[in-house]
């Protein structure tokens, strides 16, 4: 029952609907009871030796044995009345209303089903989609993006599947099993006890099972995410596997992903599928016992259990079958919702590390200058960076340069707090960054990266994600300082063109000026260009360029730069390796020292 009350447990937002799908289930449960024992009334006319009435003076009472003759009293007496046809009329039409009424209250407990199982997939979803968003960086660096996505969509799905069943179990089924044991009880409470004693070995043999789907269920989710694994990477380095030749041992990779993961889910709707046959097996066995045990009672004079009643008996057990199976078979999809939970919950008691203090300030702009006092940092055990230290004042252009894994992105990254320190500070204006808001930090941000960012969506909006709600004329203007307003105006219909799937309709040189247009219209008084201009052709890269120094202009800026020519005016430029900065100064300067940053420009000039 644990996993039943976890699984529960995300409907707890949606109480008045549970009230409301209760009342119903309990009315559906009761109209349900009424519709078998109205056959009674017909057995009755067809069981009855002789339409005597029983004594006038019958005492009612609440056991079994005085209720039955309470019934048999009104029974025949109105059978007497009416005649055997008009009485036949009379119950078929109150079997109808009865039927009626129970399927009326059971489709308005599945209306308000409806709307919770929707309401629970979209609020998990979202609520499993906000906390990945808010993650740091560092958690997907070890995360397959492909199982991410199968969290999200399978895992929801089975959880969807879960709070069904666990709804029904505990809202619904119960109802139906309680007033049908009840109305067992009242007919023979001997031939109900021996019904007891059977149903839990068929419980114990379905529960076993229901664990055994459990493991499997984990196992399948997870090859799952593997696959859907390959598939991301298969389409998002479709062009490499071309250039290399390597179309058939990615799909004898995929093969084999699909092959493992097509042996679990045998493996798994094997034992799903063997819940229905399996509790219906049982079921029977259940059933024969009692007509074995039943029909003695019937023929013993001592226990007053007539033929019709023994009928109706049969019928009501029939029905009370129905229910549990539901039960069964509910539990089994628990058990599957139980494993899909606990994959997403990896995801939602992943640490958010990157977090604000409760008295965190707001950067109001930059004053004066940032400083990195100190600055130490690693990803995994080995550290990238070490004591780290130097300022950019305000207004001023400092750049990083230096072989490829030396910790300039890193030194980047940690300013707008995509990751924190281990050791040391970053300081904006003599305030540690980790004391102001990130919405404040990243909003005086303007970040333009080597690879450009763009979402499925129109230029415009594209530009405007950093300003929502900036006008058309805003947008313009912006586009026309990163030198993109021109292409726009060609495109087919302008501003209000998609960009495709991460701007694949648009060159690169088109696509990192929209990046850079975005910057503009953020107007952020710090900018960070990460090798802006390094995946560009030489026309492309002149065009970027020029509209990087308008960007640059009158702003503070830290600048990754693959290509020092497009540093020389820096005020100040850093030579980074392994994690240490080990030369500082201006172009010239540097030249001048005739070092590490002589011999990188030389190399690139020649």
């Amino acid at each position: 029952m644990k996993q039943v009350r976890k699984i529960f447990g995300i409907t707890s937002d949606y109480l008045s609907r549970k009230i409301i799908y209760t009342l119903f289930n309990l009315l559906a449960s009761v109209f349900s009871v009424f519709s078998i024992v109205g056959m009674l009334p017909f057995l009755k006319v067809i069981f009855m030796p002789d339409n005597g009435v029983p004594p006038a003076d019958v005492n009612f009472g609440w056991s079994g044995e005085e209720l039955k003759m309470w019934g048999d009293y009104k029974l025949r007496s109105f059978i007497l009345e009416v005649g055997d046809l008009s009485a036949i009329y009379w119950f078929s039409f109150a079997i109808i209303f009865l039927f009626f009424l129970r399927n009326l209250f059971n489709y308005l407990s599945f209306f308000n089903m409806a709307y919770m199982r929707s309401g629970v997939v979209r609020d998990l979803r979202q609520r499993v989609y906000n906390h990945a968003v808010d993650l740091p960086l560092s958690y997907y660096s070890a995360e397959k993006k492909g199982d991410l996505l199968s969290r999200l969509t399978n895992d929801v799905k089975e959880i969807e599947w879960g709070v069904v069943g666990a709804i029904e179990m505990l809202l619904k089924h119960p109802f139906y099993i309680l007033l049908y044991l009840t109305s067992l009880f009242l007919i023979s409470w001997q031939l109900t006890l021996f019904s007891l004693l059977v149903l839990p070995v068929s419980a114990l043999v379905i529960s076993r099972l229901a664990k055994m789907l459990k493991r499997t269920a984990r196992k399948g989710q997870a090859k799952l995410g593997e696959v859907i694994s390959v598939i991301e990477e298969t389409l998002g380095g479709l062009k490499v596997i071309k250039s290399f030749n390597a179309e058939n041992r990615i799909k004898k990779l995929f093969k084999a992903r699909n092959q493992e993961h097509f042996r679990l889910m045998v493996k798994l709707h094997r034992r799903e599928l063997a819940a229905s046959p399996l509790s219906e097996f049982m079921g029977s066995v259940v059933i024969a016992a009692l007509l074995i045990f039943g029909g003695r009672l019937v023929l013993n004079d001592d226990v007053h259990l007539t033929g019709e009643y023994f009928l109706v008996y049969i019928g009501l057990f029939s029905q009370l079958i129905t229910p549990v199976k539901a039960l069964s078979e509910a539990f089994f999809r628990v058990q599957k919702a139980d494993a899909s939970m606990e994959r997403l919950e990896d995801i939602l008691h992943a640490e958010i590390k990157i977090t604000e203090k409760t008295d965190a300030k707001i950067l109001a702009g930059l004053k004066s200058s940032i400083t990195y006092e100190n600055v130490s940092f690693s990803y995994t055990d080995s550290t990238v960076l070490h004591d780290v230290s130097f300022s950019i004042e305000k207004g001023s252009t400092v750049a990083l340069v230096g072989a490829s894994g030396g910790g300039k992105s890193t030194i980047a990254d940690l300013l707008p707090r995509f990751y924190d320190v281990i050791s040391g500070r970053i300081a904006i204006d003599g305030i540690d960054i980790r004391d102001l808001t990130l919405e404040s930090l990243r909003r005086n941000m303007g970040i333009v990266t080597q690879e450009s960012v763009l979402f499925n969506d129109t230029v415009a909006n594209n530009i405007k994600l950093g300003n929502k709600d900036a006008s058309q004329a805003e947008v313009e203007a912006a586009a026309r300082i990163a030198n993109a307003h021109d292409f726009i105006t060609t495109l087919q219909d302008g501003y209000n063109t998609y960009v495709g799937d991460r701007g694949s309709n648009l060159s690169g040189g088109q696509r990192q000026r929209l990046s850079i247009a975005r910057a503009v219209l953020s107007d952020p008084e710090i900018l960070i260009l990460d090798e802006a201009t390094s995946a560009l052709d030489t026309e492309s890269e002149k065009l970027v360029q020029d509209a990087l120094e308008k960007l640059m202009k009158n702003r503070t800026s830290l600048v990754i730069a693959h290509r020092l020519s497009t540093i020389k005016k820096a005020d100040k430029i850093l030579v980074v390796e392994n994690g240490h900065i080990i030369e500082s100064g201006s172009h010239e300067e540097l030249l001048k020292l005739g070092k590490t940053y002589k011999r990188l420009f030389e190399l690139q000039s020649f």
